[in-house]
């Protein structure tokens, strides 16, 4: 709303909510729009960047359709139990020892737990090789179909709700706990699928190592090498590739063409669609109280 010539005379309007003024709500002067921005946030994208970026995309996908396959071969034994368990212990060691002395090497304190830690693992996996004749038994009257589809839904719910960012590499990031807690009921449903207790156990351990523990690994990895994540990122692809031909080579092309889509025509996609945002920012916008920062800031002083 804009004034008119008879209205000359009022005081001019001030920004100031708590100051009876001769004007009406809704008035605005001629300065409104000098704080109108637009695509203040806006990033621009570079095309290999983004590529690189979608491997950690591509390592999940990776880590949930190797689990399926390892579960398929124990279920036809054409991977014996043992091999899977020795498999996944060695994995698991050699996986500590480069993240421990990367971490000790960030953070000296952190060799007082390695004690600690290797109790709790014991521990943990003794409670679990007590609990497989329970776990065999738990959906014993569940029919194949309702399993392995209720396991597909929880493996969804895995993907979605997987924390994918990189974080900080000064701090231990733990995956989320609905990502990780669908991961595990789905493949404790699956091990329930099994005829042995030594398999059940052998993939319940083995799903705690890969869905709880190698996504710890796998970020810890991403912030400190470029090389390494690169090389891990096709290691996982061919790995479930190879592992897929021999159960379906037609599921092994789809799951090619799928990544191909996710790593190239995706970011492409991305960076294309970047011209059409629109965002506009104002003095209509919200205020942004900066309180911690200032308190800290404050706290420096002091």
């Amino acid at each position: 709303m804009r004034l008119n010539g008879n209205e000359v005379n009022k005081l001019p309007w001030r920004k100031l909510l708590y100051v009876i003024q001769d004007y009406p709500d809704n008035y605005v002067d001629d300065t409104f729009l000098d704080e109108l921005q637009k695509n203040v946030n806006v990033r621009s994208y570079d095309y290999w960047t983004t590529v690189y970026e979608s491997g950690v995309i591509v390592q999940h996908i990776s880590s949930i359709v190797i689990f399926i396959a390892v579960f398929i071969h124990l279920e036809q034994q054409k991977l014996a139990t043992n091999t899977l368990i020795i498999i996944g212990t060695l994995m698991t060691a050699l996986g500590y020892v480069f993240w421990d002395y990367s971490v000790v090497q960030l953070v000296p304190s952190y060799a007082f737990k390695r004690k600690k830690t290797a109790k709790g693992a014991l521990f943990f996996f003794a409670t679990l090789l007590g609990l497989s004749p329970i776990l065999r038994t738990l959906t014993l009257k569940t029919s194949d179909d309702s399993i392995y589809a209720f396991t597909v839904c929880l493996f969804i719910v895995n993907m979605l709700s997987h924390d994918y960012s990189a974080g900080n590499r000064h701090t231990i990031k733990f995956p989320g706990s609905l990502s990780t807690n669908a991961a595990i009921f789905a493949s404790v449903m699956l091990a329930s699928r099994l005829q042995t207790n030594m398999g059940v156990f052998g993939l319940t351990a083995f799903a705690v190592e890969w869905f709880a523990l190698f996504p710890i690994f796998r970020r810890h990895l991403q912030n400190t090498t470029q090389v390494g994540h690169l090389a891990l990122s096709v290691i996982m692809l061919s790995t479930s590739i190879a592992l897929y031909i021999e159960i379906s080579k037609a599921v092994a092309f789809l799951y090619i063409l799928g990544i191909s889509f996710i790593t190239f025509v995706c970011p492409a996609w991305l960076i294309r669609i970047q011209k059409y945002k629109n965002e506009i920012h104002g003095p209509w916008d919200e205020a942004q109280p900066k309180l911690q920062r200032n308190r800290e800031k404050h706290m420096k002083f002091r």
